[in-house]
């Protein structure tokens, strides 16, 4: 009964920091949970993924936010803590199976930290690479228990999320020749599945050029290497409680060793791709990470390597690389807090152009009326997710139209597929929407609406209404927009 008593505290308590961390975010919306999210929104429209909008990632990502209506705030953030929590479950359950119930404590824990204690967009939003951490880790725990179709399927729904889930897939097949066929036949299961419904919805060659062609020029689009290896050191640097446990764990020459050395590895390279080791796409790294750790502290702090060394040694090395994250990232959970408390608006320069794209919507909702359509010239779909508003045609945004992806299109003027941009631009032009919001041009010339020719005839139906920081709200004006322009 104390036992039970203990594990109500430990979850509970568990659940609660994923959910103040997240409610700390309530009016935020961050880079490409926003994405996803207004995608959702344009189903809600009635809209087909990649027959009506252009949608550049598996569809279950923008499925999910359907679950709670696409709505941003509470509903979002309770949401991302509840799978949060369901990560933590998974680790335990993993963990208590390899070992013992003390090592799925440690793992559980270890996974909620790390999933308050980094960079908010890599831990707290619902976007592929986080989406991806629990059939990840059912997939290879399914693999270890020896059930080669469940962990297949449980790999092809990672690959309805992300390609990386072809990683997964792998990491699987670490567990012996003898699964492959049946791991194989798991995994065509759901992505069979997912296929067909593309096929059947008329989305199957859109989805192949919006997922894997413009994904694969992306991916061949490394930018500087340099900087990727920075960030992957500096992961591992705030990740060093991880680092210290598996490192620990290898001492140990643990029977387990070998297998997870293979699935570290191929994690790094799902993680590596394009070189650009975002913090996002280093969640791959977390779930052998989390496992492993957990046996390491376990081992270190159980008390059988003896007192002295467990004092002298292990309670301080604990505390130190827990501290590192924590002293980095947890004063602006307590700043949040507050801000939102004292009704107070953030003031952080990593929200400011999220806070910019609220105004801007601000002034779109102010003029919109039942049936009006929105686009925006640059990478701001946080300002569909705050309008609710319906795309006119199927781009919502100017990296198919300009052909330079959103990580760089803010100093960078590189195209990855010119003459594609070209093939979308004119493709563009017979749309109408009724809002034309522009959150680029300001901030790079060299991709100003203005200087594309092919969209000079287009831009004279729309008028100015409206700006906010480096964003400028045009609405159309029916052809007469030179006229009712000069009266405004």
């Amino acid at each position: 009964m104390l036992i039970r008593r203990h594990s109500l505290i430990f979850w509970g308590l568990l659940f609660m920091a994923l959910l103040a961390a997240r409610l700390c975010h309530v009016e935020i919306l961050w880079a490409d949970e926003d994405y996803h999210q207004a995608a959702a929104i344009q189903i809600l429209h009635g809209k087909m993924l990649y027959r009506d909008i252009w949608y550049d990632k598996p569809p279950v990502n923008a499925l999910v936010y359907l679950l709670f209506g696409a709505q941003y705030g509470w509903a979002m953030r309770l949401a991302s803590a509840l799978y949060g929590l369901l990560v933590c479950v998974l680790a335990f359950r993993f963990s208590s199976e390899l070992w013992t119930r003390r090592e799925g404590y440690w793992a559980a824990a270890l996974f909620a930290f790390c999933l308050v204690f980094y960079f908010p967009g890599a831990t707290l939003t619902l976007e592929p690479d986080t989406l991806l951490l629990a059939p990840h880790l059912t997939s290879v725990y399914l693999a270890w228990r020896g059930r080669a179709l469940a962990a297949g399927i449980a790999a092809g729904v990672s690959m309805c999320i992300s390609v990386k889930g072809v990683f997964v897939l792998a990491a699987c097949a670490l567990f012996g020749v003898q699964m492959w066929p049946l791991l194989s036949v798991g995994f065509l299961i759901p992505v069979g599945l997912q296929f067909a419904w593309l096929g059947a919805a008329g989305a199957f060659g859109d989805y192949f050029e919006q997922v894997w062609k413009w994904g694969m020029l992306y991916a061949a689009s490394a930018l500087s290497v340099g900087a990727g290896l920075l960030r992957l050191a500096n992961w591992f640097g705030f990740h060093s409680a991880l680092v210290a446990g598996a490192v620990c764990f290898i001492m140990k020459r643990e029977p387990t060793s070998r297998w997870w050395i293979g699935w570290f590895g191929l994690s790094l390279v799902a993680a590596g791709v394009g070189w650009r080791f975002l913090p996002r796409y280093l969640d791959q790294l977390l779930p052998p990470l989390v496992i492993v750790a957990s046996r390491g502290w376990a081992l270190l702090l159980d008390g059988q390597n003896g007192v002295s060394l467990k004092r002298k040694v292990g309670i301080p090395l604990c505390v130190l690389t827990l501290a590192i994250p924590a002293i980095r990232f947890g004063p602006r959970y307590v700043t949040l807090a507050s801000d939102l408390l004292s009704g107070r608006p953030h003031r952080w320069a990593d929200i400011a152009m999220d806070q910019e794209s609220r105004a801007a919507s601000q002034i779109v909702q102010r003029l919109a009326r039942n049936g009006d359509t929105i686009f925006i010239w640059g990478y701001r779909p946080n300002v569909v997710a705050y309008t609710r508003l319906a795309i006119a045609g199927r781009f919502w945004d100017s990296q198919p139209l300009t052909g330079v992806p959103a990580d760089r299109h803010l100093s960078s003027a590189a195209a990855i597929a010119s003459e594609w941009a070209a093939v979308h631009r004119a493709e563009f032009i017979r749309s109408q929407p009724t809002f034309l919001v522009d959150g680029l041009s300001l901030y790079n010339s060299r991709l100003d609406i203005n200087k594309y020719p092919d969209l000079a005839e287009w831009l004279t139906r729309y008028c100015e209404v409206g700006r906010t920081g480096g964003m400028i709200v045009y609405q159309y004006m029916d052809g007469r927009a030179s006229q009712q322009c000069a009266t405004r």
